[in-house]
């Protein structure tokens, strides 16, 4: 009469994503089957063996068969995923895009922001350059809702500075005195597009973005 042969264990950890580990187990599962038919061919009629135990194996192995499976198919539809999001991004080269960000480009003297705030406010504004030096800074009473401010590239002294990129920064308060939060939006081209990341960075006005920043596409 045949015996039962030792079984690997079934509950490794890399058995989904080590390819050598899951067509072992693919392979062990193959060969479980052939073994149970051969036992089940030659078991004593006098003595048969335990058909709940075969059961309970059976159902082992068809477990760890479908999550091979079941792990293939996902690692396949996350390729198929970054393959489509690189595609996306290389189709946002050359395009004007709007963005959630705090950098802008000052070309020709002049830079441009989108800030939004939910209820009237008085916004402390300043503009730092690549050094993170404060350059510009003013006060002004805003409305709700989304606003737009623009810089002619000049300092608080009325020096003109040169192109490149610049930052800034509001601080609000309500008429408590209560702070309130400003989402700040720049715009600029896409100049660059890194796809050597999971996933691919948009590079605007000299910093990188993820695709999920991106708000619209400016003709």
């Amino acid at each position: 009469m045949v015996t039962t042969a030792a079984l690997p264990p079934t509950g490794s950890a890399n058995a989904g994503t080590n390819p050598t580990a899951s067509s072992q187990l693919a392979g062990n599962f193959n060969q479980f089957l052939k073994l149970l038919t051969t036992q089940l061919q030659h078991q004593d009629p006098l003595s048969p063996l335990d058909p709940n135990q075969f059961t309970q194996e059976l159902v082992q192995f068809s477990s760890v068969e479908q999550q091979i499976q079941m792990n293939t198919g996902l690692s396949t539809l996350i390729s198929l995923q970054q393959n489509a999001q690189t595609t996306s991004a290389l189709g946002f080269l050359g395009h004007t895009v709007v963005i959630n960000g705090s950098v802008a480009q000052l070309a020709n003297g002049h830079a441009a922001w989108n800030y939004s705030v939910d209820k009237p406010s008085t916004a402390n504004i300043n503009i730092s350059d690549s050094t993170g030096k404060i350059v510009y800074s003013t006060t002004q009473a805003i409305a709700p809702g989304q606003q737009a401010f623009t810089w002619n590239g000049q300092t608080s002294t009325g020096n003109q500075l040169t192109d490149g990129s610049y930052t800034i920064s509001i601080t609000a308060a309500d008429a408590n005195g209560q702070a309130v939060a400003v989402a700040t939006q720049t715009q600029g081209t896409v100049s660059g597009v890194d796809v050597s990341k999971s996933s691919p960075l948009l590079t605007v006005n000299g910093q990188s973005y993820p695709l999920s920043q991106i708000l619209q596409i400016v003709n």
